[in-house]
């Protein structure tokens, strides 16, 4: 047998603790530390700075405890703590972990503050723009743009359009060539921005760059999509069509986009259903939607069933069975002098200009007495002969041009 000084000859070197003991040592202290979290924040966080100096060289442990770290200075309010370990843990990405890995725990942390309690618009900012940042630094493109792409549907559900807008423009250079003009190569990631700057544009009611962008968006085909993408485009498409009352337009659209979100397994799908039906009545189609293989299974479920029902009435004629969807209406608004549309709209699962139409063919038939203040969108009940000589002038003016046309189209022919 050799000895020892003849081992070190050959370059070997022993050490009290071998690299797998020390692992072990690690990984203890990580989860132990991890047990403290709930019930001690305080001794959690300590012992995870232990974990981090443990491991000296940056490492995949050192990298979970700044994760968690990070994490539990925000739920008990230590920002400025929270962004230190947060750039800390930034600089374990290029080489300490993989890419996926790190990618994964990004995400994670970004949703986390994201949805948080402590919605703080100075924080949030810092924390992506510090993210952004090091991903720069990384090059990680695709991140880069994923996390672009969380902060503008962060902005967008705040209403910060000022906010929105920048990103936006960042996100549409970065899908562009050189002159300026759309990459088709990058046309999934192109579709990604027009769909989030569709919603913006129908949220703020800008119909000409809504237009504009839905016509780009259907004519990009060299792009596999996500079908939630393609159900936002189709049903923002569909509400732009109605407000244009191009109704078999809107049905093809709320159709696609129900076909979509059925395919993502999102909820929307039956509000385009809703939509639909609504586009199918205002066209007087005698096509009942839910004979669509994709619609059957949903014909019966609770959120739609009285529109459901609407259609049948309305296909069959049934006068009777109309009316006893009106009497939802009456009840709902007996009980009140002054009543608001929105509020209406929501109990019944109608969109308010329907109830206002509603409403008015009531105050016409006598059956509600009052009147519609449409610029603070209230009912107002009582007064009755306000509200009743404006529809009836209304109806009369109607009437009065209808005949004009018929006169003047028969003097042309």
């Amino acid at each position: 047998m050799d000895s020892d000084a003849d081992m070190e000859d050959y370059g070997f070197e022993y050490s009290d603790e071998e690299p797998e003991e020390q692992d072990v040592d690690i990984e203890n202290q990580y989860y132990n530390t991890k047990g403290l979290v709930e019930a001690d924040p305080e001794g959690a966080l300590k012992g995870f700075a232990e974990v981090v100096r443990m491991e000296g060289e940056k490492g995949e442990w050192g990298f979970k405890a700044l994760k968690q770290t990070v994490k539990l200075h925000y739920r008990i309010g230590n920002y400025k703590q929270m962004m230190v370990a947060y750039r800390e843990m930034l600089t374990y990405i290029k080489s300490a972990v993989t890419r996926n890995y790190s990618e994964k725990c990004i995400n994670n942390i970004l949703d986390f503050v994201s949805n948080g309690a402590n919605q703080n618009l100075e924080l949030l900012q810092e924390f992506y723009q510090t993210t952004l940042k090091a991903l720069e630094e990384a090059k990680n493109e695709r991140l880069w743009f994923k996390t672009n792409l969380k902060l503008c549907k962060l902005w967008f559900d705040m209403g910060e359009y000022g906010l929105m807008n920048k990103i936006l423009k960042e996100l549409h250079k970065s899908c562009q060539k050189e002159d300026g003009t759309d990459d088709q190569k990058k046309g999934t990631q192109l579709l990604e921005v027009y769909a989030i700057e569709i919603q913006m544009y129908t949220e703020t009611k800008n119909n000409k760059k809504l237009k504009q962008l839905y016509l780009k968006a259907l004519n990009i085909k060299s792009a596999i999509p996500h079908p939630r993408i393609m159900g936002i485009i189709h049903e923002c498409g569909g509400k732009m069509n109605m407000a244009e009352r191009q109704w078999a337009v809107a049905a093809t659209d709320f159709f696609d986009a129900f076909k979509n979100y059925d395919e993502a397994g999102t909820h929307r799908r039956i509000q385009c259903l809703k939509y639909l039906v609504l586009a199918n009545m205002l066209m007087e189609s005698e096509v009942n939607p839910f004979d669509a293989q994709e619609a059957k299974p949903y014909k019966n479920d609770p959120e739609i069933l009285a529109m459901t029902n609407l259609v049948a009435a309305y296909q069959r004629n049934e006068i009777l069975e109309f009316e006893k969807i009106l009497k939802v209406l009456l009840k709902l608004i007996k009980p009140y002098t002054r009543i608001r549309i929105p509020f209406i709209s929501k109990e019944l699962n109608i969109p308010e200009k329907d109830v206002e139409q509603l409403l008015v063919s009531l105050i016409l038939d006598n059956r509600v007495h009052g009147h519609i203040d449409q610029v603070n969108q209230l009912l107002e009940l009582g007064d009755r002969s306000k509200g009743l000589r404006k529809y009836t002038a209304i109806d009369t003016w109607n009437t009065q041009l209808k005949s004009l046309s018929q006169t003047v189209s028969a003097r042309i022919c």
